[in-house]
């Protein structure tokens, strides 16, 4: 995307370029709908046109950048109900995905999290 300094707040926050960065209002302990956008990997995984999750984070995209990000190849995927960028993922990777929730919380051996069955299938497919 060009932006050879682009940073996160959280570890560099005296950057001139922070890509991610402190959001205005904490999502620590909040529970939110995502929606997700139609034939993309994440709606495809959970086979639902929204989710809801919790989320544990401080940081994320920089509204200032989301114009840098709409016509790259990562594609947004996931938006919280005020529009605010909540997944992003490379459509022509194997596997990419990034998420402001944690789909491993909740997640166990006998209910996995839609997202961490679907990686672990794509690591096994991947060894083969």
């Amino acid at each position: 995307m060009g932006l050879a300094d682009a940073d996160h707040e959280e570890y560099a926050p005296a950057t001139s370029c922070l890509f991610i960065s402190q959001l205005t209002c904490s999502l620590v302990g909040q529970t939110q709908i995502i929606h997700l956008t139609p034939g993309s990997r994440t709606h495809q995984i959970y086979r639902a046109a929204e989710i809801k999750t919790q989320y544990f984070c401080n940081y994320g995209l920089n509204p200032a950048f989301r114009e840098h990000l709409e016509p790259s190849e990562l594609a947004i995927t996931g938006m919280g109900a005020e529009g605010d960028v909540r997944v992003v993922e490379l459509p022509q990777h194997r596997f990419f995905l990034a998420t402001l929730f944690l789909p491993q919380w909740g997640s166990t051996a006998e209910q996995p999290n839609p997202m961490i069955a679907a990686y672990l299938q794509a690591a096994r497919e991947h060894a083969v």
